[in-house]
């Protein structure tokens, strides 16, 4: 009897461990994904920032 109560309690503590693991990698997944986001938003910004020292420092490569 000891060991079905022993089996049923580390079955549901299973079952609560993975909850967590599970929850806890999501949380993580959607912060990533609202870093890549904020990137994202900011890469065009960026690339104007980077064209504008780039072009003047070699004007040779923009044909002017």
């Amino acid at each position: 009897m000891i060991y079905m109560a022993l089996a049923a309690v580390m079955y549901v503590g299973g079952f609560v461990f993975l909850y967590g693991v599970v929850r806890f990698a999501v949380r993580h997944a959607i912060e990533d994904i609202d870093a890549r986001r904020e990137r994202a938003a900011q890469a065009p910004e960026l690339d104007r920032l980077r064209e504008r020292t780039l072009v003047p420092d070699n004007a040779f490569l923009a044909g002017s």
